[in-house]
């Protein structure tokens, strides 16, 4: 196969190193040469694609997916028949690939084959969609974070927006069941959450003995683990069972923060701060009051101080996350690299390298995804502009010329433009 050669390209290249011009060369599924300076390497055959300057950077990675999540409440989704379900997951997915993210890490699906069904039709070829990891639903106890009966819905054997487990036997059970289904990921709800659940987000209702329990099916099963963890507590049990992506840690005091610092190797920290930012500008809308959006206000600026020392403590900390609602609806995925830049102080190039080469690593696929160099896979965007002067361009789909993703073209150049 010819593949494609990029010519003229302005090189962002995921290592975190400055852009320089250049060209690649993609061959089959990969990256096989990258080749600086202004004159081109010969095509042999390939298709050619003038770049015209435009900036050459990897697919971008969510690092915190809901892609069954609908842009409606917790309420609405419960009630969402699974046919219709299956289509906007479907729906959702194209969307995804089409705002530049390629690969995407599922923090859980609201019932329990979506994702599973999902990656199947993409790596099939049937529907387009990012590069998944599929989880099922999220897994809480009594009380905590998705229990549907603080929806005032009656429980079901059949998970929906989460499946609720209490007791070490009963996590054992739900945990296989989704094993059994195909999942790759299992997500345990170990805090509360502010609004949504009896336990606020400083507290922990989820025990030792049912993370152990959910851990002990997870390495049986070869599935890796999230966690919600808002609390400092559910950050430390989370390290202690050897919980590898850790979402929020809000909370996170000095002890949960060294934990962190010392496994810093193995975990990421993914604080999906968009709802919280969201609400916190809320302004009287989704019924939020005045008094919630304070509230929302009070952890925003909690998470900015914590995640300054998260970024000092030399912690993978990963832009995306809970997309899917009223006020983070699909489709605006790329506002959380805006939310690093302006809300968290993070530079643009750290905030590009942690949605790239962070994300590949995340994928479990370290040197494959997330980077532009010899060997690895081509995933790669074209984008109009330089998104390290203003990282907003990402959120414009029209910005986007080229989208490629297992060296195909999702999105081809317009004929006729550079």
């Amino acid at each position: 196969m010819a593949g494609y050669l990029i010519t003229n390209a302005r090189i962002l290249d995921g290592s975190g190193k400055a852009p320089f011009a250049g060209a690649v060369r993609v061959e089959a599924n990969r990256i096989t040469e990258v080749t600086p300076g202004a004159a081109p390497p010969p095509a042999r055959g390939a298709i050619v694609i003038d770049a015209g300057g435009a900036t050459l950077m990897p697919g971008l990675v969510e690092s915190h997916a809901h892609l069954g999540f609908a842009d409606m409440t917790s309420q609405e989704l419960t009630r969402l028949p699974p046919e219709e379900h299956m289509l906007v997951t479907v729906r959702n997915a194209k969307l995804m690939l089409d705002c530049g993210y390629t690969s995407a890490f599922s923090a859980a699906s609201p019932k329990a084959r979506l994702d599973v069904v999902l990656k199947r039709e993409i790596e099939a070829g049937r529907v387009p969609g990012p590069r998944l990891l599929a989880n099922g639903p999220e897994i809480t106890v009594t009380g905590g974070l998705g229990d549907t009966n603080m929806l005032h819905l009656p429980h079901h054997e059949t998970p929906t927006f989460c499946w609720v487990a209490d007791g070490a036997e009963q996590i054992r059970r739900v945990c296989r069941l989704l094993a059994r289904e195909g999942v790759d990921l299992l997500k345990l709800n170990l805090s509360g959450d502010a609004g949504t659940s009896s336990y606020p987000s400083d507290q922990t209702p989820m025990s030792e003995a049912e993370v152990a329990a959910a851990m002990e099916v997870a390495r049986a099963a070869q599935l890796r683990v999230a966690a919600h963890c808002r609390s400092a507590e559910s950050v430390m049990v989370a390290l202690r069972h050897g919980i590898e992506v850790i979402y929020h840690a809000n909370w996170a005091d000095e002890r949960a923060l060294d934990a962190l610092e010392a496994a810093r190797d193995r975990i990421f920290v993914g604080p999906a701060l968009g709802i919280t930012y969201s609400l916190s500008q809320a302004a009287g809308q989704w019924g939020v009051t005045a008094e919630g959006s304070a509230g929302f206000e009070r952890e925003l600026a909690v998470s900015v101080e914590v995640l300054g020392k998260m970024r000092k403590r030399g912690i993978r900390v990963l832009p995306g996350g809970d997309y899917g609602f009223p006020f983070t609806p699909h489709g605006t995925y790329a506002r959380d690299l805006w939310i690093f830049v302006k809300i968290l102080g993070f530079s643009a190039m750290d905030t590009l390298v942690a949605a790239t080469r962070l994300g590949g690593e995340l994928m479990g696929m370290p040197g494959e995804l997330g980077v532009i160099k010899p060997g690895a896979l081509a995933d790669l965007l074209l984008v109009d502009g330089d998104p390290l002067a203003d990282i907003t361009i990402l959120q414009d789909r029209h910005a986007l010329r080229v989208i490629m993703k297992d060296g195909a073209l999702h999105k081809a150049p317009e004929k006729g433009r550079p």
